[in-house]
């Protein structure tokens, strides 16, 4: 069976879809029907609980329920009952599960190709790009060479919103006053950090409201705006950023390859025929959340705080183009570097 053919890695299915007002998807008659194939059940290993970015993999593992007539479940395992989530790679390489939510930030020496869509300030700026230069990205060999190392292969990727930064104290009016302060900045965005002066750290989100609780860290970086509520640190924060579009890290669903080649080819084509659904589920499920948390935090004791033009270009200025450069730098003998960041920046000017 040719696994890849029906799986491809980062190939993208149909006509680029409308992004900017989908309604949620439902899972009726998103996929042929298929009752007559084997009983398979997986482990899908995620951390947290259910919220926006999930609703993806709520909506495929439905589906592809629902098409094979119940024969086919992914059965997904919430708050790291099955591994946590900086061992979600180790546990699909071993065949201890057969999905997980996995984010290169948490594991950037195993996965040093896949870090080039970690990079802060990254022309992402709408989920259509997103989503042309993440599969056009992942057709690149050294992507899906880095994945198969851990016995993996990506199916769709779990598409983010920008981050931004929520903290506690005294709220920084201008991109300067980040110099000393303890930011949880993953990926690239901790290396710009570094370069405007605050002190980047790296932890998983399940750890973040307590870090923030106890001062362990000043704020926290986060997709805008469903995680910080996901995580209820708009509870205990004073402030909150608007506009600094800081980057995005590259998180993605990924399966064990040993799993995926015994599948029947009935079921890997359903798979492909859930994937736009699944991208649908994901995005109105941030405007869901859009729609009830900024009404929300304008009411709040909380600061919403906007950085002018000037501020914004001088942050990109240092923590944009010159982190891209190092990284480049810094893993150029183990990847093809160069090559991967000007094919992520040919792709977003298309």
């Amino acid at each position: 069976m040719k696994v890849r053919s029906v799986l491809s890695i980062g190939v993208a299915v149909g006509t680029a879809l409308a992004f900017s007002t989908v309604a949620m998807p439902t899972t009726a008659d998103a996929a042929m029907k298929y009752c007559d194939g084997p009983k398979v059940s997986w482990k899908y290993s995620l951390w947290g609980k259910r919220r926006a970015v999930t609703e993806g993999s709520e909506y495929f593992s439905k589906a592809v329920n629902e098409a094979t007539c119940g024969n086919f479940n992914i059965r997904l395992y919430y708050g790291e009952q099955l591994s946590k989530a900086k061992e979600n790679l180790d546990s699909l390489k071993v065949g201890a599960i057969e999905a997980a939510f996995v984010c290169s930030s948490y594991h950037p020496g195993k996965v040093r190709a896949l870090t080039v869509l970690d990079q802060p300030f990254l022309p992402l700026l709408d989920w259509e790009t997103m989503r042309r230069v993440y599969d056009k990205v992942w057709e690149h060999p050294a992507m899906a060479e880095s994945l198969a190392k851990w016995n993996a292969v990506r199916y769709i990727q779990n598409l983010l919103p920008s981050y931004e930064y929520m903290g506690r104290g005294t709220p920084p009016k201008t991109v300067a006053d980040f110099e000393g302060k303890r930011l949880r900045a993953l990926g690239g965005m901790g290396a710009a950090a570094k370069a405007i002066g605050a002190v980047p750290t790296t932890m998983p989100a399940s750890e973040t409201y307590t870090a923030l609780q106890r001062g362990t860290v000043d704020a926290i970086g986060f997709p805008y705006t469903y995680t910080f509520a996901a995580y209820r640190l708009d509870e205990i924060s004073d402030w909150y950023t608007t506009n600094l579009k800081a980057g995005n890290v590259n998180c993605f669903t990924a399966f064990n390859k040993d799993a995926v080649a015994k599948l029947p080819k009935k079921y890997l084509q359903i798979l492909e025929q859930v994937k736009d659904g699944s991208y649908k589920a994901m995005i109105a499920a941030y405007a869901a959340k859009d729609s009830v948390n900024l009404p929300r935090w304008a009411k709040s004791k909380m600061k919403a705080v906007k950085f002018s033009e000037k501020d914004l270009a001088e942050f990109r200025k240092i923590g944009g183009k010159p982190v891209w450069d190092a990284w480049v730098k810094e893993n150029e003998g183990e990847i093809p570097a160069q090559e991967l960041l000007d094919l992520v920046l040919k792709t977003a000017k298309q």
